[in-house]
């Protein structure tokens, strides 16, 4: 289980009844570029009147977790009309840490104290736990990251884009660069965050950077990672054909392949049967979500395992064997399931 240590920040941004919108309280301490990239993620700086309850996201190799609520019937904070609560962390647990911000934000709503927080933030880096006055106790053993990994199912994405969803499927099995749009928010954390499970034998949800913006020092941090899922609710990223390699439009139920990666996304018969297998067992009512992970991951094993097999001693008989072209050229095998096999040996580490 994650240690207790995995908070490392937090920090406060108030509205008030003039709409400024202040960074009011951080602890302990929290960069300038940070600070500027959670401004931006935080929907309190628009001018609509919805505004988004939680959202997360990953920047520099840390995860921040946002939790907006309004400001009523408070005699301490009679001036503020939303309080925003950002919680910066090491691990990828959004259930957890949207239950410790609201437990954090009531406490401040209640006493108009920033300081206040620090008790439940403590407690909990301290103890692995913090009262609730909702409901007893919060404890950090109750959430099972793995759990956080299944949260989002992954029929919703086969729903939408049926056969298709076995380009996203190659992509993430190839390590390339996903782009996934739409315009609301809870949707594309909501799509973004499932879409690890197409490669559950990685269990890698650290590929996942489910809320983007077109700033410089976002792509910048994003641009380090060979392969991620990105989420953007701003249309304009599809013509940013350098950022990716697929294109999942969510709100158009349409993906697309950016021109240069053509040719990693030829399909074969290896590649049917696996779409064919992702829309029958979505479409099943006797197949959860959890089943149908569980049976595309014994599939691609089966896949890897099979191409480990292939692989050959080097000529010189040192080092570990490899997957080579050559050795594939000699199965007589279809030019686009030779490229396809080869691709998969590279991200798997066999060449």
């Amino acid at each position: 289980m994650a240690g207790f240590g995995d908070l490392l920040a937090a920090c406060l941004i108030e509205k008030d009844v003039d709409t400024d919108v202040l960074w009011t309280w951080s602890y302990p301490s929290i960069t300038e570029t940070f600070r500027q990239v959670i401004l931006r993620k935080c929907c309190l700086k628009t001018d609509k009147e919805e505004f988004v309850a939680f959202c997360f996201g990953q920047f520099n190799k840390q995860w921040f977790y946002i939790f907006t609520s309004e400001v009523k019937n408070s005699d301490a904070l009679s001036k503020v009309t939303h309080v925003a609560l950002t919680l910066i962390t090491k691990d990828f647990c959004p259930e957890k840490y949207r239950s410790l911000c609201k437990i954090m934000c009531n406490k401040f709503i209640k006493t108009g104290d920033a300081s206040s927080m620090l008790e439940p933030y403590l407690s909990v880096v301290t103890k692995g736990s913090c009262p609730n006055d909702e409901d007893g106790l919060f404890l950090v053993k109750d959430f099972d990251p793995r759990m956080s990994f299944v949260a989002s199912p992954i029929s919703d994405v086969i729903n939408i884009f049926g056969v298709e969803t076995i380009l996203i499927y190659t992509a993430l099995l190839l390590k390339k660069k996903v782009v996934v749009y739409s315009p609301k928010i809870e949707t594309i954390l909501d799509i973004s965050r499932s879409l690890p499970l197409l490669v559950w034998h990685r269990q890698n949800w650290s590929i996942l950077h489910p809320y983007v913006h077109l700033e410089d020092e976002e792509l910048e941090r994003l641009s380090t990672s060979i392969t991620y899922v990105a989420g953007f609710t701003d249309a304009s990223v599809e013509s940013r054909t350098e950022l990716y390699d697929l294109f999942v439009n969510v709100a158009a139920g349409e993906i697309s392949i950016a021109p240069e990666a053509r040719e990693t996304f030829q399909m074969g018969k290896i590649h049917k049967d696996i779409a064919m297998f992702m829309v029958e067992a979505a479409k099943n009512d006797e197949y959860n979500d959890q089943k149908l992970v569980k049976e595309l991951s014994v599939k691609t094993k089966d896949l890897i395992n099979n191409l480990k097999k292939l692989a050959v001693e080097p000529e010189d008989g040192g080092g570990k064997v490899r997957v080579t072209l050559e050795a594939l050229k000699q199965r007589k095998l279809t030019p686009v399931v030779e490229n396809f096999l080869f691709n998969l040996a590279a991200a798997e580490g066999l060449v």
